[in-house]
């Protein structure tokens, strides 16, 4: 238990250091905007909720995904460890008027939610930050906190993605940047075992290819970004490149009755 204790310490550190200014203005900037933007939509594609939805995201940093869903559904909360992001995703709401969020600081078992009281349930690029054994635990947690009939989706970076192994080869500083001390290689197949040994309708996809990675490094390119998510719906129709791809999402679902 001290180990994961441990690991949670260094990911609080990383990520208040990350949201000590970078994030804020890195995640403003026009390309990165349109691939949050993109996010959301993709979202209420794949999960087909209502505009009566309760949202919870976790992992949920300064809240940038969260207020752009937050026009889509009825209530959105946010959950997330660092405090400093928080802070910053109150103050955000507040500044735009979105009475419809909330932000908790802390974890599932420290939040006080209620079992069975939401629709959806998002971690985007949360999966891969957890160490094994609550990423273990964590079917069970959103099978109790889903309503009947609702959704779980994630995504986060594939161990086998080109991009991943093309950038430590050539731009190894600025991969590292990105990454915290203790995330891990995820398994797209292993990782939604997880979800289907907690009997849950589990199937996995890919989302990009390209766009992402572009996003991250050519903030600013919005146009760029447009073009890349463009190739990447090509790029993933082809069955031996998908396998290749940068980012694999999960998508779950609760029974309606057990």
């Amino acid at each position: 238990m001290q180990d994961v204790k441990s690991v949670l310490a260094r990911e609080v550190d990383y990520h208040e250091r990350l949201y000590g200014g970078f994030a804020q203005r890195h995640f403003a900037r026009p390309a990165v905007r349109a691939l949050r933007e993109h996010m959301v939509r993709r979202i209420l594609c794949v999960t087909g909720v209502p505009k009566t939805a309760r949202v919870l995201s976790l992992g949920c940093g300064i809240g940038d995904t969260e207020l752009l869903l937050a026009a889509h559904v009825a209530e959105v909360v946010g959950v997330d460890l660092a405090p400093s992001a928080i802070r910053q995703a109150r103050e955000d709401a507040a500044r735009a008027g979105r009475h419809n969020v909330r932000f908790i600081e802390g974890t599932l078992e420290s939040s006080g939610l209620t079992p069975g009281s939401f629709d959806l349930i998002i971690a985007i690029f949360f999966l891969h930050h957890l160490p094994a054994p609550i990423l273990a635990a964590l079917p069970d947690q959103i099978a109790r906190l889903l309503a009947p009939g609702g959704v779980f989706y994630s995504l986060d970076p594939s161990r086998y993605r080109l991009s991943g192994a093309v950038g430590s080869l050539l731009i190894p500083r600025i991969m590292r940047r990105y990454q915290s001390p203790d995330e891990q290689q995820l398994d797209p197949r292993r990782t939604v075992e997880l979800f289907t040994q907690a009997h849950l309708q589990s199937r996995t996809d890919f989302y990009d290819f390209l766009s992402s990675p572009l996003a991250g490094l050519f903030p600013a390119w919005r146009l760029g970004y447009r073009a890349a998510r463009l190739a990447d719906d090509l790029i993933l129709r082809v069955p031996l490149l998908r396998s290749l791809g940068s980012n694999f999402e999960i998508i779950v679902r609760k029974p309606q009755r057990p």
